[in-house]
């Protein structure tokens, strides 16, 4: 049966730290390598589907003093954040990014990691824009998450989530936990259909892959 999202990673919260660092491939290094990525003039990030904030572990240990806004559904994940970094600047939102205003030109970067593979095309275009939207001139997206080579791949995983939606009668409009990877070319498409260029893949180990979009400066 497949779960709510906020009550999978609920259930999980307490051992999720050492899976995230030892069993998927590529987590490890790929939280050090997004803070080698941020840009240096990053003062004001956002932080899509933050949980525990394994990401802003690496940061911090450059960039200390940045000011974080930190957006997710689980409220047990952000309360291990806000213990590990009770003296971060930190804006703890509990809820969901997809509704969340961002505002306009707020931040210098906006970062995700491992949250985007659960939704769809349409999601995550709408979704891309609202990050272009909240990015000031110059500002950056980085995203770290699960993806896939081929389209046979990325095809199946979609069926087979909405076979399963459609098994259980699971209502629309509520998020359940379920991967469906999409493929690195379609991923940076729909980041060019947002606005953003140059687009590109920059890091990849195992199916653990790091692409970068920035926002022109002049736009």
């Amino acid at each position: 049966m497949l779960e709510k999202m906020s009550d999978f990673f609920t259930t999980r919260v307490e051992g999720y730290d050492q899976h995230m660092l030892n069993e998927v491939e590529g987590c490890r290094e790929g939280y050090i390598k997004m803070a080698e990525l941020l840009p240096k003039t990053t003062v004001n990030l956002l932080d899509l589907g933050c949980g525990t904030g394994l990401e802003l572990d690496e940061i911090f240990k450059t960039r200390p003093h940045l000011k974080v806004t930190g957006i997710d559904l689980t409220q047990a994940m952000l309360d291990v954040l806000k213990e590990k970094h009770p003296d971060k600047d930190l804006t703890l939102i509990h809820g969901d990014y997809f509704t969340y205003d961002f505002g306009t030109e707020r931040f210098e970067a906006v970062i995700s990691f491992q949250t985007m593979h659960h939704y769809s095309h349409e999601q995550k275009i709408e979704l891309y824009s609202k990050v272009y939207a909240a990015l000031k001139p110059g500002g950056r997206y980085i995203e770290c998450d699960y993806m896939v080579i081929d389209q046979e791949e990325e095809d199946f995983y979609f069926k087979e989530y909405a076979r399963l939606r459609k098994e259980q009668n699971l209502p629309a409009g509520e998020f359940y936990h379920y991967d469906t990877p999409c493929t690195i070319d379609n991923q940076l498409k729909m980041l060019q259909i947002a606005k953003f260029a140059p687009v590109e893949m920059v890091w990849r180990k195992g199916n653990t892959t790091i692409v970068v979009a920035d926002k022109a400066v002049n736009c």
